[in-house]
């Protein structure tokens, strides 16, 4: 008997010898190189009986032995412990370690960790949420149901982070959601998110720049584009641009942002109109679109019959002024399917009784259709007697007002109002201005203006030149203008130029049907007039009285007024259409007074008309008329005629642009004689050597007594 055995019980020995067993089979496992053995785990598991052996439904069974004395007995875990028990095995190995080395290394048998379930933190549940929110909103355009899916998150602490990622997500995209992404942030603005919190989701934007461009190649102008449209929204203050620029490294590309904002978007000219316009607007319809949904509108009501749906779905389009293209369509409808007639009579009155066809344009629509129906006859052979048979029952009904009577005979076709001369005369202007637009040629265009010996067209000529400039680039935009100035003292009165506008505003919703932006175009031409001094400040008044009210062509001269009354709109109006080469009027007079200078001391004249030339700011000429006749007067060289006298044979320098000139020293020519005592006289001779050459009108003259005709040119 082995030393010890003597104290055990028969019972104790039997465990004993079980145990040692057990001890062997594990030790031998541990042993074993067969990858397929079960781990040494399995092994110590097993040989306790309590492994975790399957029941019938495969679920795990509580460790469980039994003794010898036929009881069962529940063993602790790990088999440590318990009645009748040895206690844990292997206690005096230490620790279990596993090496990760070993060939038969299995991950399963690596211990759990017992950790907290994880904590969901808001602010991504929050980020989550806006992205589904903002692809929904990309998707339907419906700005309601953004605000209020957002204001349903109620996490209003975050929404900074919503501005980060509704801009972030919209610079990946077309202008279509870059438009609706700044829509939604103007419609947010203050009702759903403050004022403060848009600014701090904008330079989160502008901190995270140089992770956009990795991904945006022109990341930083299109971000610069979105800060800009914030300003000009005013959903962002300007000072904002100035404060994050100094919480911004100098590395930083939201640095070089917010000075492409600044310098490219905000100091432009007439920026708030460019700006706004620059990803086309969301909401903007081109004029097919409309005609489609017009079109498919009026279809389904005549299928339907719900006037009041067809009024909703009129005003839901949300152009006003294009609601004659309603008239003429639901009229040809009703020519065209006879049942129809009933339904399209009772949509009209009802939409006029409604106020949401205005009577202006009711009266368009049919002055349109009545002017297209011999076309439409070919299609319909009885249009014209459906037509004239219409116009009676809606002028009895009250929704077409009898106005429209006086623009047509008896028999309800309109008259063309333009004689034969009138026609040959549009015919024929339309040629010049093309030419003048190729040559550039303004004393050739003033030349076939006189040939033509029609000065009552004026205004005629005034409306086509704007009118075809504007379908055009801003090169073409800028030649009107400076053609405008030329043919004002020249051959245009100021009447003219006011009837000519008049003519324009009047017909400004018609040019919109093909230059949807014809508004704000107008707008500009009519300040660029007034800085020019082809208009007075008091004949925008003029124009407005003459205009219909709240038609679109007075919203226009609101517009322009606006744009001559903003800060420094002389430099930036002049630079509207890029000004030749869109140099500041500073930087202009500087150049200007330099290839004077020059010219003083080297006398070539060439050279001097070359550098003229090159400014490419013929509009600006009368500056060099001016410079070069106080330099005249100053340092007594009169050879500065000799290079007004090239220019002008050149064609360099206008009539226009001489006798403005001549008209600004006229004007000051009191303070001139405190430097140049003798200003007055000298002035005298000039004008007279001017009016000899043809310079200047002859109506052009001073208003106190002339130089003596003893004064020569060399004193």
């Amino acid at each position: 008997m082995a030393s010890g055995e003597g104290f055990l019980t028969e019972e104790q020995r039997e465990m004993l010898k079980i145990a040692t067993q057990n001890a062997e089979i594990l030790s031998s496992s541990l042993n074993s190189p067969t990858p397929k053995s079960p781990s040494p785990k399995e092994h110590y598991v097993k040989a306790l009986g309590g492994g975790r052996a399957s029941a019938a439904g495969g679920a795990p069974v509580r460790h469980v032995r039994r003794s010898h004395s036929g009881k069962y007995i529940r063993v602790k875990k790990d088999g440590g412990g318990g009645k009748g028990t040895w206690g844990k095995l292997l206690d005096t190995d230490g620790e279990f370690r596993i090496d990760r080395n070993d060939p038969n290394y299995d991950s399963g048998e690596e211990p759990y960790e017992l950790v907290g379930s994880a904590v969901c933190d808001p602010l991504d549940e929050y980020k989550k949420a806006v992205v589904s929110l903002i692809e929904e909103y990309f998707t339907t355009g419906d700005v309601d149901v953004a605000a209020s899916d957002l204001r349903e998150l109620r996490s209003s602490e975050y929404h900074p982070y919503f501005v980060k990622r509704l801009v972030s997500m919209a610079m990946d995209r077309h202008d279509k959601e870059k438009e609706m992404a700044s829509v939604l942030l103007s419609a947010l603005y203050a009702d759903v998110i403050s004022s403060a919190q848009i600014s701090q989701g904008f330079f989160l934007l502008l901190e995270s720049a140089d992770d956009l461009e990795v991904d945006i190649l022109d990341a930083v102008d299109i971000l610069a584009l979105f800060v800009a449209r914030a300003v000009v929204d005013d959903i962002l203050p300007p000072a904002f641009i100035t404060r994050a620029g100094k919480m911004l490294p100098e590395s930083s590309k939201g640095l070089q942002v917010l000075q492409t904002a600044e310098k490219s978007y905000l100091s432009a000219p007439h920026h708030a109109e460019l700006v706004e316009r620059r990803w086309g607007g969301s909401t903007h319809l081109t004029v097919e679109e409309v005609k489609k949904k017009i079109a498919d509108l009026l279809r389904e009501y005549v299928e339907g019959g719900d006037t009041s749906e067809a009024c909703r779905c009129i005003r839901q389009l949300a152009v006003s002024f294009f609601h004659h293209e309603v008239v003429k369509r639901a009229l040809v409808l009703a020519m065209e399917i006879r049942t129809a007639e009933p339904l399209i009579r009772k949509l009209l009155k009802e939409a006029a009784e409604e106020g949401l066809i205005s009577s202006s344009q009711m009266v368009k629509g049919f002055v349109r259709l009545a002017e297209s129906l011999d076309d439409l006859a070919l299609d319909i052979p009885s249009a014209k007697t459906l037509f004239q048979s219409l116009v009676p029952v809606a002028i009895s009904e009250g929704w077409l007002d009898a106005s429209f009577l006086k623009s047509s005979g008896k028999d309800g076709e309109v008259q063309d109002k333009d004689d034969e001369k009138l026609r040959r005369y549009k015919k024929e202007v339309v040629t010049i201005i093309h030419e003048y637009f190729l040559s550039d040629d303004i004393p050739e265009l003033i030349r076939s203006l006189e040939d033509l010996a029609a000065p009552e067209f004026n205004p005629i000529f005034l409306k086509k030149l704007i009118t075809l400039a504007m379908d055009r680039k801003n090169r073409e935009k800028e030649m009107a203008s400076i053609l405008l100035s030329a043919l004002h003292i020249e051959i245009f009165s100021t009447e003219d130029i006011v009837n000519g506008f008049v003519l324009l505003l009047e017909s400004a919703e018609d040019t919109a049907l093909d230059i949807l932006d014809a508004s704000n175009e107008l707008a500009l031409f009519l300040a660029r007039a007034v800085i020019d001094d082809v208009l007075a400040p008091l004949n925008l008044e003029e124009i407005a009285s003459r205009l219909p009210p709240k038609c679109s062509g007075t919203e226009t001269v609101r517009m322009a007024r606006s744009l001559v009354a903003a800060r420094h709109a002389g430099e930036r109006i002049l630079r509207c259409w890029g000004g030749g080469t869109g140099w500041a009027v500073e930087d202009a007079k500087d150049k200007i007074l330099k290839l004077l200078e020059e010219y003083e001391s080297g006398g070539v004249v060439s050279e001097a008309c070359q550098c003229i030339r090159d400014l490419a700011m013929p509009f600006f000429n009368h500056e060099v008329v001016k410079k070069a006749l106080v330099m005249a007067m100053e340092k007594k060289n009169d050879r500065m005629l000799d290079l007004l006298q090239e220019g002008f044979n050149e064609g360099l320098i206008t009539i226009n642009q001489m006798t403005k000139g001549y008209g600004r020293i006229k004007d000051g020519l009191d303070d001139l004689a405190l430097d140049i005592p003798n200003a007055k006289d000298k002035f005298g001779f000039y004008l007279e050597y001017a009016k000899e050459r043809g310079w200047l009108l002859p109506s052009f003259s001073l208003s106190y007594p002339e130089a003596p005709p003893n004064l020569d040119a060399s004193s």
